[in-house]
């Protein structure tokens, strides 16, 4: 098969009937950076707990899986005309959004009420836009103004409505799991009769910050099952590594690798009540 497209996790090869096969590989991405060496079994966790959410929300939105493939890393999907904008919800304060907030009291141009601290619940979940930047630049929030003149006011209308429905789906099942959606990014394509459609990967560890729900308590960093975890260590005095140098990251150690497979294995096994089979 024909590739077409490499990225820091999956790579696209294109099917002799104008299908695109998806490989999720064990490759893991931290500030920008693909990581050594790879997470054991990442892929096929990612790709097992996608097919699931898909199954779960497909009365929510259509999805681009046209058929498994040959084995738990890949699947083979109908090709979409990507939105150029990434389409993110949030229900809770973190990372970036925290970040903005602290410096204007908004997130992608939505005013929050003053005194939110690092995890705090929101009052309600926001749609909170970026640019699809080029591989190894930084995506950048954006207003939902910004959205309606890149799309049109119609679509930018369906792309809120579809992200915060994902949303609220996956929050209120994986909450049954005792497990909390903070926020979740989803891509979004048009299929050839022109329905918006999701793509990609949905829900995972990869696209979403997970946070056990009995361990939550606003005003510090959260537990997690997402790859917040190599972040974090590579942030930590133990890595050894200046984010700000230019410098690309050490190797993570094998203690960190282990330690990241059994995170997202345990995100996948709670979230989907089923034994990971590989």
């Amino acid at each position: 098969m024909k590739r077409v497209h490499s990225g820091k996790v999956r790579d696209l090869y294109e099917t002799d009937e104008g299908l695109l096969l998806m490989v999720a590989s064990d490759r893991i991405s931290a500030f920008d950076y693909v990581m050594e060496p790879d997470i054991p079994d990442k892929g096929a966790i990612l790709t097992q707990m996608s097919l699931w959410w898909f199954d779960q929300l497909k009365d929510v939105v259509p999805n681009h899986v046209a058929g498994h493939g040959d084995d738990s890393r890949s699947v083979l999907c109908r090709p979409l005309k990507m939105v150029q904008v990434e389409c993110v919800a949030r229900g809770y304060l973190a990372g970036g959004g925290l970040n903005e907030y602290r410096a204007s009291g908004t997130v992608s141009g939505v005013a929050l009420p003053p005194g939110l601290e690092d995890g705090s619940r929101l009052p309600e979940p926001i749609f909170t836009p970026s640019t699809k930047a080029p591989q190894g630049e930084h995506d950048e929030p954006i207003p939902y103004e910004q959205v309606v003149a890149l799309v049109g006011a119609e679509t930018a209308a369906e792309l809120r409505r579809i992200t915060l429905a994902v949303y609220t789906r996956g929050a209120e099942i994986a909450r049954e799991r005792g497990i909390i959606v903070a926020d979740t990014k989803i891509e979004l394509g048009w299929d050839a009769d022109g329905v918006l459609t999701l793509g990609d990967e949905v829900l995972t560890p990869d696209s979403s910050r997970f946070w056990p729900a009995d361990e939550w308590k606003p005003g510090r960093s959260q537990t997690s099952f997402d790859k917040q975890f190599v972040r974090d260590w590579l942030l930590s005095p133990e890595s050894g590594w200046d984010k700000d140098s230019g410098n690309p990251p050490p190797r993570l150690p094998d203690h960190i690798v282990e330690l990241t497979k059994q995170r997202y294995l345990e995100a996948y096994e709670r979230i989907t009540g089923a034994s990971f089979s590989g």
